[in-house]
């Protein structure tokens, strides 16, 4: 079954700042709750989103948003506030440690990635390499 992109995202590695140690795999910020709750709302068919990677781009990785009516077998699950997020079974282990956040500017609107484990990004901030 094909499924719609609920989003798009843009990664951003942490440099300079320490993302304090959890347990979960993925940390949302509660700008990030709000704007999944709102793009969920309305759509009963939909638990949550889920979060994958995939080859593109020129630094190798980017990340994929997509609409989820499911739990997939191998996906971790995070629950914050209310929000269920699915995480790929290919994306954990670059996600670990990650905060997703949700930025809104004059010129865009887009979930980002603060991703600890990230190495380079390219200078658009579409992919990045671990």
């Amino acid at each position: 079954m094909a499924s719609r992109i609920a989003a798009a995202a843009t990664v951003r590695a942490v440099k300079g700042r320490k993302l304090l140690p959890t347990r979960a795999a993925l940390v949302l910020t509660s700008s990030a709750v709000t704007k999944v709750k709102s793009i969920l709302e309305g759509k009963p068919e939909f638990i949550g989103l889920k979060v994958g990677v995939r080859q593109r781009g020129c630094n190798g990785l980017s990340y994929t948003l997509d609409y989820a009516s499911g739990k997939d077998k191998l996906d971790e699950e995070v629950v914050q506030d209310g929000v269920r997020i699915f995480i790929d079974k290919k994306a954990q282990l670059t996600l670990l440690g990650t905060e997703m956040d949700f930025v809104e500017s004059k010129l865009s609107s887009e979930f980002v990635f603060n991703n600890p484990n990230i190495k380079g990004t390219c200078g658009c901030g579409e992919s990045f390499s671990i």
